[in-house]
């Protein structure tokens, strides 16, 4: 019986190769769970395709937007766990929305990590009328002003609200939030002095063409094309990071192999010279993790986002 079970062994163990050599047999299916031409859409769409091709099999894209990723996650929750079936996501599926309201999956124990792949860059901006060039004279300023200075988010529980949170309760300070139903609309606002700052990726082209100031980069590091701006960080606020991020997940249950294979593959494609320049023409950087890294930083952010949800008393309503 022992020697039955350990040949059995063995057999299984030289299977897992096999297993991962033998896939992609068919196309591989990636759910997008937001509409086309945004962000998430286009860091998966760059990298993915060329994953595609290295894989040898082509990717079939699906958007399924909705309900702030929910839709598009209940959905590859669902699918047979056979590596032909992997959801695009961002940090706000995996470590922001579970703390605002009930979600249809557990991010813990319904998906395997896979890969981080990027992150967009963003910026602090604010209207030109805001006599202030730093951070430091910002929180100044606010604070000689309590009350009437605007802050535009991309609407409520977004990433785009807790950066002005999470500046609120550092800093001591209390800009009033304004929730829109999108970044751009948000920015467009910002550009014509409605709100007075905004914590986002789309003020970006308004930095550069000088109809915006940039105060601070929100990431961990400066940003290629203005280095002159400081990241948050270096003003003194926020932790490092808290950039907002798009990885790939897989149901749980799909075999290891595969996503070893797929994950492989994600960070071949990343670097590549040509996936880097897309994505910097996108606003974007590659941020390679491997699936235990990716974990951590989920368990991380998760507790981060959540403490800033809780002191800063932040709700859907």
């Amino acid at each position: 019986m022992l020697r039955r079970t350990f040949v059995a062994s063995l057999g299984a163990g030289a299977a897992l190769p096999a297993l991962a050599d033998a896939w992609p047999a068919r196309q591989v299916k990636v759910v997008i769970p937001y509409p086309p031409g945004g962000p998430t859409d286009v860091s998966i769409r760059i990298v993915l395709e060329k994953v595609g091709r290295l894989l040898g099999q082509p990717i079939l894209f699906d958007n399924r937007g909705g309900a702030s990723g929910m839709i598009g996650a209940e959905y590859a929750k669902t699918q047979p766990a056979d590596g032909y079936t992997f959801l695009g996501h961002t940090i706000a599926m995996m470590a922001i929305t579970r703390h605002l309201q009930p979600i249809p999956f557990d991010p813990d124990k319904d998906f395997l990590t896979v890969a981080r792949i990027a992150t967009s860059w963003g910026a602090m901006a604010v209207h030109p009328s805001v006599p202030a060039k730093t951070v430091a004279e910002f929180v100044d300023y606010v604070k000689a002003n309590p009350g009437k200075v605007n802050w535009g988010s991309a609407g409520l529980g977004t990433i785009t609200q807790l950066y002005g949170e999470m500046l609120n309760l550092e800093a001591g300070i209390k800009m009033v939030h304004v929730p829109y139903k999108g970044s751009a609309q948000a920015t467009n606002d910002l550009l014509s002095g409605q709100v007075q700052v905004q914590f986002d990726s789309t003020v970006l082209p308004h930095i550069q063409a000088g109809r915006l100031r940039g105060l601070a980069m929100l990431a961990d590091t400066r940003w290629p094309h203005r280095p002159e701006i400081p990241t948050l960080k270096e003003a003194g606020y926020g932790k490092q990071g808290g950039d907002s991020w798009f990885g790939l997940l897989a149901p749980a249950g799909t075999p290891a192999p595969i996503v070893a294979r797929m994950t492989q593959a994600i960070d071949e494609a990343l670097k590549s010279s040509e996936v880097v320049e897309k994505l910097d023409a996108g606003g974007l950087k590659p941020t390679y993790l491997d699936p235990a890294a990716m974990r951590a930083e989920i368990d991380t952010e998760s507790r981060y986002f959540a403490d800033i949800i809780k002191r800063g008393h932040v709700t859907l309503n």
